[in-house]
């Protein structure tokens, strides 16, 4: 028993193989350009697994005839892979040295081919590497072993980005908060604010994670495709082409904007007023605009203009302004836009004056690859009086939520992944939906019931008292742990016990250097 767990401790996940062959091109080719190389071969793995698949079937079903014919293949929203597109002949010339070459081929004949890819492949991108023969064959060859499709619930594309930009992050001094949202997140968001049908949008869609996992919402609720309208945007180049390669491969139509471009600079979705938000932007943007730029946006028509230090509350007012008048938004911020002070508390102030927030979720740490830190899940409903919601043919109803603020403290729960990482299992998901959407009932008192160390409903009354802090800790009783303790008190009381030690420090120092110069001796520091 002890071997075999031994050895299963020592299987390494397909991300970790990818990284050994990848980090394999070291020298001939940029830290920052690994992701880019295995993404491009990982999407041509998928699509040609895809391809054969179909292709299976098609001949399961005595269609043979019909095996070479594009319209069979995309009726099942899969691509078309003429012989050189084909991850089967790539791996038959794995070992020549145009390999390369032979790659961009593939990719430029799978884009010409499929106009919904247009803009999302790599341009001769391979030949320009000038990549090592041997070493190029072994990261093709690891790519070989990976099932793309032995778990359809798994967005590989997406788990491979996640963990190349973990790896690179720093070394490219990239912000925290610049990366794909774990697969369990994006679940919990889905799951909490239902989007069954209607237009969801995305103001920084990043690999385009949000859209699948909605989708994949929208399958497991028995719900239809083409029900939903999808709008994102991107600004960085290549993790725009990734987005439209992601969602292309899964026949997922998007306008992700006719190019990658800044949201709050070039807003390309102006006139947009979406059913679901969902997103997890940057962290903490430094320097996002000038002193003097966006000041008359009409994003924050009717709030103070965000900071130009930090852009957290600009991504939240650009949010609340695209939602419709019955939209909800789920999405990540980090902890300091709870309870930051001046403009972004006179902004929060606003929002629960104005009747938009519905709940706050702390999150554990070490739920994302690339920073440890707890992070927050926020929820705005534009319409708390009178919302229903259609799913599963059924109408469901919510009461009149005047003001009132449902806080979730989940730093308790989940399920340990990848070896120091955590992620919510469904049954953890459950629970926190279940709590959530049993709030928002009619006959709530028969449903809720406020939980120490996991939630409470807070009024507008008590959310005042607290200066408008959307800190879960503030309002959610503890009684068996230290999260008892008041984050934000203690930080301030340390810190004025820090200044008042280092006061002490000074005055002492100061005393001694009069007491050596009263006996003659000067001290220089």
């Amino acid at each position: 028993m002890a071997e075999k767990q031994q050895k299963k401790k020592n299987v390494k996940s397909i991300e970790e193989n990818l990284w050994d062959s990848a980090n394999k091109l070291r020298g001939t080719v940029e830290p920052s350009e690994y992701k880019h190389v295995v993404l491009g071969l990982i999407f041509l793995k998928f699509a040609s697994d895809k391809f054969g698949e179909r292709k299976q079937e098609l001949v399961e079903d005595s269609k043979e005839k019909y095996i070479d014919m594009v319209e069979f293949y995309t009726m099942k929203n899969v691509f078309y892979l003429p012989e050189i597109s084909r991850w089967s002949y790539l791996i038959e010339n794995a070992k020549q040295d145009d390999i390369a070459i032979k790659i961009d081929t593939a990719l430029f004949t799978v884009e010409k081919n499929n106009p919904s890819l247009k803009g999302a492949l790599p341009d001769n991108y391979y030949s320009r590497l000038s990549l090592d023969v041997s070493k190029l064959a072994s990261l093709l060859d690891t790519i070989n072993n990976i099932d793309t499709l032995k778990d359809k619930q798994q967005d590989i594309v997406g788990r491979v980005y996640e963990y190349f930009l973990s790896k690179f992050a720093l070394a490219e001094g990239k912000g925290k908060g610049e990366f794909y949202t774990p697969k369990s997140i994006v679940n919990l968001i889905a799951e909490m604010i239902e989007p069954y049908k209607g237009t969801i949008y995305d103001p920084c869609c990043g690999s385009g994670g949000m859209f699948v996992q909605s989708m994949k919402f929208v399958e497991s609720h028995h719900g239809c495709q083409k029900d939903i309208s999808i709008y994102g945007q991107e600004n960085i180049s290549t993790t725009y082409k990734l987005a439209k390669m992601n969602l292309a491969i899964r026949g997922i139509s998007a306008n992700l904007g006719d190019i990658p471009e800044n949201t709050f600079f070039r807003d390309q979705h102006k006139d947009l007023k979406a059913d679901y938000v969902m997103a997890n932007p940057p962290f903490n943007q430094k320097q996002w605009r000038a002193d003097n730029e966006l000041t008359d946006d009409p994003r924050w028509a009717g709030y103070d203009v965000p900071p130009t230090g930090n852009a957290n509350y600009a991504w939240i007012l650009n949010m609340v302004s695209k939602l419709s008048e019955n939209g909800v938004a789920g999405f990540v911020l980090a902890n300091g836009a709870l309870s930051g002070d001046g403009t972004e508390k006179a902004i929060r102030r606003k929002l629960i004056e104005n009747n938009l927030v519905e709940a706050i979720v702390v999150l554990p740490q070490n739920m994302f690859y690339t920073t440890n830190i707890s992070v927050t899940l926020w929820f705005l409903n534009k319409n708390k009086k009178a919302r229903t919601v259609e799913l599963n043919g059924k109408i469901k109803k919510y009461r009149n939520r005047e003001r009132e603020i449902l806080f979730i403290d989940l730093r308790g729960i989940g399920i340990p992944f990848e070896k120091k990482y955590i992620q919510f299992s469904e049954e953890n998901i459950k629970q926190v939906t279940d709590t959530f959407h049993n709030w928002q009932q009619t006959d709530f008192e028969k449903t809720y019931q406020n939980t120490p160390e996991f939630c409470y409903s807070a009024s507008f009354e008590e959310i005042e008292k607290k200066y408008f802090s959307l800190v879960p800790s503030k309002y959610i009783e503890f009684v068996n742990r230290d999260e008892n303790i008041d984050f934000d008190e203690k930080m301030q009381r340390l810190q004025t016990e820090f200044a008042d030690l280092l006061k002490a420090e000074q005055q002492s120092k100061n005393v001694l250097l009069t007491v050596f110069k009263e006996l003659g001796y000067e001290i220089k520091l």
